[in-house]
């Protein structure tokens, strides 16, 4: 059975799209540790993050950096905070956070529930600043 975020790849399920190409997709995390937490994920179904070929992983890696930079233009916050967690979906992804400290990256912390607007106008700003 397809992961969740295959569903989404293929239209199945929206989603607040950030940026994507050929390979890899990165749009907003449904339930947020903070407004703008994206999850950067290859458009090739594999379960473990360290089970990827050299190349997807490297470019899944120079992906989440143009979007972390992007967010880091729009959001305001000390960094992008970059976590892989790979336990709650079986398809490899990587979250990127905005934080303002450490703590703003604990997985157990409150989710935030940004309006709709909110993340419409999150996903489309820093999709126009990722230089693909």
């Amino acid at each position: 059975m397809a992961s969740i975020f295959t569903r989404i790849i293929n239209g199945e399920i929206p989603c607040y799209r950030v940026a994507e190409d050929e390979r890899f997709i990165a749009f907003l995390d449904v339930r947020p540790l903070k407004p703008g937490h994206t999850l950067v994920v290859p458009k090739k179904e594999v379960d473990y993050i360290f089970d990827l070929d050299p190349e997807t992983l490297s470019g899944l890696t120079l992906f989440a950096q143009k979007v972390a930079v992007a967010m880091k233009e729009v959001i305001e916050c000390n960094r992008i905070g970059v976590a892989v967690l790979g336990l709650e979906v079986p398809h490899a992804h990587v979250h990127l956070v905005p934080i303002t400290e450490e703590s703003d990256l604990r997985f157990s912390n409150p989710r935030v529930s940004p309006s709709p607007e909110e993340n419409e106008r999150l996903a489309r700003a820093i999709g126009e600043r990722v230089r693909l």
